[in-house]
């Protein structure tokens, strides 16, 4: 009998040990079996273990909680002090798209700690529209050529045509103007107006540096009299999703959020470990995050939030997130699994988003709700297909 249970015990050691070892090698799970079993955390219970049952709670301590939470174990800081934030027309032009836009290239400067940093935006407006207009808002972390002001280069990354067409502004930024996405050159834009972030274990990088550009944008958009800045919709794909998520987190004045295929540490939970994981993503990309999320590295059942707490901190805003169908890197089951609970934070809000059980099939898009979802079939991309239904979710909520 004490064979049979140190046979028992050794084979049990080895799988541990099997285990181990893949995470630590970086080898992907894309097997569903092998997911391991996990415990998420109460979204709706308070650190101090009382149960949230109300919005008045929900707003005055959970959120507050949870936003504190992630920017001291995952995004880092968002610093609010700016000493001078200017804005300036640089190039207008009324006959854009054919008579159908009017294009705006505006630069945003904020000056802080004696230091500049410039965002260049582009937006077009529907000329139709004799009220202000809503807007898209892309955080453009692909080629600049995706946001070409003169339309010479159209890429569905960014459809221009199509928003105008549908009655919507459209406008974005590049991420380079914040942070370069890169592991050197990152501290090379706003982390100038802020040195302190470098150094601080929850100083934010080049995720939070991009989600606070996009709320600098917000702050032009609501001097501009042709954008209606209470319908700021911010959009972001992959990385670009990452921190049009956390934007939208950080700062309640986005109307709605749209994120496209942004898997870990996006829209994913992270304790599946299916696919890209905390430890791959800190290991490829360590200027995307604040230095205390390196803790988690193989340790996921540890981090005091999970993604699910992200989405939550939207509510009640409309939400819309996106996976493609050969991009399990970004664990679509994940994804839905984490919109799925997050749902129950705007239930607190008497919105009941009836989101199935499991994920809806391969273009069979949920837009008529308040938390919307698409499994696309194809590649990590953001293409027309998604921002189609992102006009139609939107339109939905703007026209309620």
């Amino acid at each position: 009998m004490l064979y049979v249970r140190r046979f028992v015990l050794f084979f049990l050691f080895l799988g541990a040990l099997l285990k181990l070892q893949a995470q630590h090698t970086g080898e992907a799970n894309y097997d569903e079996s092998k997911v391991p079993a996990y415990t998420l955390p109460d979204v709706l219970k308070t650190t101090a273990n009382l149960d949230v049952r109300t919005k008045t709670t929900w707003e005055q301590v959970r959120r507050p909680e949870i936003i504190k939470l992630f920017e001291e174990n995952v995004y880092g800081q968002m610093p609010k002090a700016v000493d001078r934030l200017t804005y300036s027309v640089t190039r207008e032009t009324a006959s854009a798209m054919a008579g159908k836009a009017t294009l705006k290239e505006v630069l945003i400067e904020v000056v802080h700690n004696q230091k500049l940093v410039k965002i260049n935006l582009v937006l077009f407006v529907p000329t139709k529209l004799k009220v202000p207009a809503p807007v898209f808002l892309l955080i453009n972390n692909r080629g600049k050529e995706n946001t070409d002001p003169t339309r010479a280069h159209k890429s569905d990354f960014w459809p221009a045509e199509m928003a105008i067409d549908s009655g919507y502004a459209i406008a974005a930024f590049h991420v380079s103007d914040l942070a370069p996405d890169d592991t050197a050159r990152y501290v090379n834009g706003m982390l100038q107006l802020y040195p302190e972030q470098v150094t601080a274990t929850n100083g934010m990088r080049a995720i939070g540096a991009w989600a606070w550009g996009a709320s600098r944008v917000l702050d032009y958009f609501e001097k501009d009299p042709a954008i209606d800045a209470r319908k700021v919709a911010i959009v972001g794909h992959s990385r670009g999703g990452k921190a049009s998520l956390w934007a939208a987190a950080e700062d309640q004045r986005f109307a709605m959020c749209f994120s496209n295929c942004s898997g870990n540490t996006g829209a994913a939970l992270s304790r599946r470990r299916f696919g890209e994981t905390i430890s791959r993503i800190n290991t490829v990309f360590p200027h995307w995050f604040a230095k205390n999320y390196k803790k988690f590295n193989n340790n996921e059942d540890s981090l005091p939030v999970d993604q699910h707490m992200l989405l939550a901190a939207i509510a009640p805003r409309p939400l819309y997130v996106t996976n493609a169908s050969k991009d399990l890197w970004a664990d679509p089951r994940g994804t839905y699994l984490s919109l799925k609970t997050a749902s129950r934070v705007y239930t607190l809000y008497g919105i009941d988003a009836n989101l199935p059980a499991n994920p809806p099939g391969i273009n069979q898009p949920i837009s008529n709700a308040s938390l919307g979802y698409h499994i696309r079939e194809g590649e990590h991309n953001l293409t027309a297909y998604d921002w189609n239904n992102f006009i139609k979710f939107a339109t939905v909520h703007f026209n309620k």
